[in-house]
């Protein structure tokens, strides 16, 4: 049997309808002009018809251009020469290549040729059933006579032999009672100009592609007979059940319209297949459920029918129920299980159902292969020690895009694979009834009343493809890549980008399954250019929030806020609620892995995994104390933060780059100072040269003090005040025992400050969308959560803490929740409308503050997430606007030198703002992923994508 096409126009709710329909038949098209020629919406259409019978003219007329493969056209691009008989294999060629691809695209293709040598058919045929596509013919027979006129009034054709035309009409008509023994699925047989003129091509809907069907649904897995267990599943989604006069359950309807939706393998092995089959025909039937069919049901049809088949795996005890059972139900039964198709696409093609699975290279298409794919699955040709066959994982390499939900292979627990989930628990095994709520993707179960069936086997651990399968592949990320994002549509990532991110992420990343999101690059403001009247901007700045806060008024948006911009390092906190979640939700193995925290190129922050423990437990614990996981009903939290010092990552970076100017610039300028000074007390004129010397040292000392204020040591022991005085050299490291990078290690954690500024995803949602000011509410939560624990830990640290920078509250802002700082830290932060001239000055005030007591600067965001301009395009998603002396430590000592300044404000913005964008919608894209429960080479696809992006040229500076 073979998938089927049903009419046109299916019903908003179609009952299952049989396959067996769209079986081998031949179509003579009526006369009268009304007359129709059903073709599938998917199929190879092969026109068949001597020279001149008119086939270029019906195809232009019927089918669109692109859908239509000339062998004239073919043989024209292989030889400039329409007519040039001796290309005609090479055309022919061509042409089978061309129909290849479309029919592999999911394309409906016509072949306008003579075709009528059963050989030249042939091929084609072999290529519709290699495309699991139906071949349908439409043949024009047309007199003879008729053939040559039309032939004598082409140019090209003038002079055309008769013998041709006759030869083509005598093998046609050897071949029209042929054509359904070829292969031909549909033949529709047009005979002379008037039936060809009165022809209507009418496209039919397969009976799979109940694409316009959005549900929602609630997909119900392998039931065996196990009524009561179904009928107790239905009540807990919401379902009424209906009953007939005697009490038996035949109908149940949701009364918020969702649609229940059934993988088969209704029937054999439990207590009551018969009642099974009597509540779910009756809910199909008034369009309440869709079904597909089981290999269960299409063993039980065959018996129906009156074939002999072996009363083996439960089908001897549904006989013996059947038998109970009147000659009416039965025939019912029989004619709902042959109208069963083998499996539906739903939802716009977002939702595939069938039995036991099927590679997206099926999705929608109709042969036999794929009806034996969709009810049995496939099997790599071995046994078990059980004497089962060994069924091929193809879950492990399913990449489509569609979710495939299936059953029949039981698992003790349902769980997504690769975007598919197999449903079949093992009910009737003593397992669970289990659906899923489409598309809300939750999982929705029922205890088996009892063991119904003693299994062959104990139920496998996992689904084929289970969770020690290959979860990701090189071809996810290799190459050339495109991604679909939600908020800015296609993105492409150049192939030598890819390579480089490939690099990173294989040698240096945490483990994958750890990685669902990595933050963007963010854009600076606009260069400050002094402005006709005088304000800040003419000090001497190149950054200044006046640029943010007139960037965001312009784009729409008048409520901002600004964000402290704490100096350390980006990190990624993923905080699970124990060990058992991080393994169940994420995959990952070994007993003390909870979660993860990590830099924004994938890297653990530190070497080793006690002390990321440490620091997720406080968290968690926070977490805890806040009442957020019961808040946000959820078992994870994905947390976007700064973790500081800036020197415990970027201790190398200070060590060649910055401390090696400071430490210059300490031994040269004292003396070279000394000896100009000398030489002016002798009356030497170097006045203007000893005025340079001792501004450019100013300007070093002070280059040396802004970087110095982001270092401090970390380890057992509490930073002392000499580690916080400005001069030329940085921690060689933390006291405790710890490596070459600067990292706390075991039992040193005293110095670590983690600020957290937003909640990412939780289970089942993304945040990023929430306010701005609501995600710094729950944050303070936190925050607060850590000053009422006991500071364990940290507790060393505590004395040291007003002497670092971050700690004090800016003038005009609030102060901190304690007085001193634990592990997590506040983000300061102001409301600025930037409508309103005095709310804008404040901000401004609020920013000189800020940089001039040590911050970095702040951040500009708009309140509501996810801004548009008018034009639909995205709003930056946030602006950096970076204090006058912490822009020394990216532009250089003299970078404030007003010749550096006009240099310097000649920047192009315009590539990173563009990164910066881009990099935004794929974080958003990876989040959106991740709260829908897909697969993780979906997931990963865009985090990947945005390290990728990372290697793009643009000026490290901005």
């Amino acid at each position: 049997m073979s998938d089927g096409n049903g009419a046109s126009q299916p019903q908003a709710r179609p009952q299952s309808r049989p396959e067996a329909q769209a079986g081998r038949q031949s179509v003579r098209a009526p006369r009268s002009a009304a007359g129709s020629l059903a073709v599938p919406d998917l199929s190879l259409v092969v026109l068949i018809g001597a020279t001149g019978s008119g086939k270029s003219t019906f195809a232009a007329r019927h089918f669109k251009p692109t859908e239509v493969i000339s062998s004239d056209f073919c043989r024209g691009l292989v030889s400039d020469d329409e007519n040039d008989q001796a290309a005609s294999g090479d055309a022919f060629e061509v042409l089978h290549f061309i129909v290849g691809k479309r029919l592999a695209a999911g394309r409906l293709t016509l072949v306008d040729a003579t075709n009528v040598q059963a050989e030249s058919r042939a091929q084609l045929v072999r290529l519709a059933r290699e495309h699991d596509v139906l071949p349908v013919a439409i043949v024009l027979d047309v007199p003879e006579h008729v053939c040559a006129e039309r032939n004598a009034a082409r140019a090209d054709r003038v002079g055309l032999p008769r013998r041709v035309i006759q030869r083509h009409q005598r093998e046609l008509r050897r071949s029209v009672g042929k054509l359904e023994r070829e292969g031909f699925r549909r033949v529709h047989l047009l005979r002379g100009e008037r039936e060809i003129e009165a022809a209507e091509v009418i496209r039919e809907r397969r009976f799979n592609d109940l694409r316009h069907l959005a549900g929602p649904f609630d997909i119900v897995g392998d039931i065996h007979g196990c009524r009561s267990e179904l009928e107790t599943l239905l009540g807990r989604l919401g379902y009424e059940l209906a009953r007939d006069g005697q009490g038996r359950a035949v109908d149940a309807v949701h009364p918020e319209g969702r649609t229940a939706v059934f993988v088969g393998d209704l029937v054999d092995r439990g207590p009551d297949s018969p009642g099974v089959l009597r509540l779910v025909t009756g809910m199909v039937a008034s369009g309440h459920a869709l079904c597909v069919s089981g290999n269960h049901e299409n063993k039980l049809g065959r018996y129906l029918s009156g074939r002999a088949v072996q009363h083996t795996h439960g089908l001897a005890e549904t006989v013996e129920q059947f038998e109970k059972e009147d000659e009416a139900f039965r025939a019912g039964a029989a004619e709902f299980i042959r109208g069963l198709v083998s499996h539906y696409v739903l939802d716009g093609g977002g939702l595939v159902v069938c039995h036991a699975g099927l590679p997206e290279k099926y999705h929608g298409r109709t042969s036999g292969r794929v009806r034996s794919f969709a009810l049995y699955g496939d099997t790599t040709g071995e046994t078990d020690e059980f004497g089962l066959p060994v069924r091929y994982p193809w879950a492990e390499e399913y990449r489509g895009r569609a979710a495939v939900v299936y059953g029949h292979t039981p698992t003790p627990r349902a769980g997504w694979l690769n975007n598919t989930i197999c449903l079949d628990t093992g009910c009737v095994f003593g397992g669970k009834l289990t659906a899923l709520r489409w598309p809300e993707r939750e999982l929705v179960d029922v205890p088996a009343e009892r063991v119904w069936y003693e299994p062959t086997k104990p139920l496998a651990t996992e689904a084929p493809g289970g969770a020690d399968g290959r979860p990701l592949d090189l071809g996810d990320v290799a190459g050339r890549r495109i991604v679909e994002t939600r908020h800015m549509g296609r993105l492409a990532v150049k192939e030598e980008n890819a390579a480089a991110a490939l690099e990173v992420m294989s040698r240096f990343a945490i483990d994958p399954r750890l990685l669902p999101y990595l933050p963007p690059t963010m854009a600076p403001c606009a260069t400050a250019r002094p402005s006709e009247e005088a304000d800040t901007r003419d000090e001497g700045f190149l950054e200044h929030p006046l640029e943010a806060f007139a960037e965001y008024r312009a784009a729409g948006a008048r409520e901002v806020v600004c964000e402290e911009k704490h100096m350390g390092s980006r990190a990624v906190v993923l905080v699970c609620r124990d060990e058992a979640v991080a393994r169940e939700r994420f995959g990952v193995t070994g007993e003390d892995v909870s979660g993860a925290l990590y830099t924004r190129t994938g890297r653990p922050f530190f070497d080793d995994r006690e002390t990321t423990e440490r620091i997720l437990r406080r968290v968690r614990d926070c977490a805890d104390q806040a009442g957020l996981w019961a808040e946000l009903d959820t078992e994870w939290l994905l947390l976007d933060a700064e973790l500081m010092p800036w020197s415990l990552k970027a201790t190398g970076l200070l060590r060649t780059q910055y401390a090696a100017v400071g430490a210059a610039s300490g031994a040269v300028f004292p003396g070279a100072l000394g000896a100009l000074e000398a030489a002016a007390a002798r009356g030497v004129e170097v006045a203007a040269l000893l005025d340079r010397q001792r501004g450019r040292a100013a300007d070093a000392a002070a280059f040396t003090d802004a970087y110095r204020r982001y270092c401090w040591r970390v380890g057992e022991t509490a930073p002392t005040a000499a580690d916080t005085q400005p001069g030329p050299t940085v921690p060689a490291g933390p006291t405790g025992p710890t490596g070459p990078t600067g990292q706390a290690g075991r039992g040193g954690l005293a110095g670590i400050r983690l600020a957290p500024f937003q909640v990412l995803a939780v289970e089942g949602r993304s945040l990023a969308a929430m306010p701005h000011t609501e995600q710094l509410a729950l944050i303070d939560r936190l925050i607060a959560a850590d000053q009422a624990l006991p500071a364990g830990a940290w507790e060393d640290a505590a004395a040291h803490d007003a002497g670092m920078p971050g700690v004090l509250a800016a003038p005009g802002a609030a102060a901190p929740a304690a007085d001193r700082i634990r592990l997590l830290a506040p983000t300061r932060r102001l409301v600025v409308d930037t409508e309103d001239e005095a709310s804008v000055a404040a901000g401004v005030a609020w920013w000189l503050d800020l940089t001039a007591g040590g911050g970095e600067g702040m951040v500009v965001k708009p309140v509501r997430a996810l801004v548009r301009q008018p034009d639909g395009r995205l709003v930056q998603p946030g602006i950096k606007c970076r204090g006058r002396e912490y822009l020394r430590i990216i532009y250089g000592p003299e970078y404030t030198r007003p010749d550096n300044l006009r240099r310097l404000r000649i920047r192009h913005l315009g590539h990173k703002r563009s990164l910066a964008l881009r990099e935004y919608a794929l974080g958003l894209e990876a989040l959106d992923r991740l709260a829908d429960g897909e697969p993780l080479w979906r997931v990963h696809e865009a985090v990947f994508a945005v390290l990728a992006l990372e290697s793009e040229p643009v000026d490290p500076r901005l």
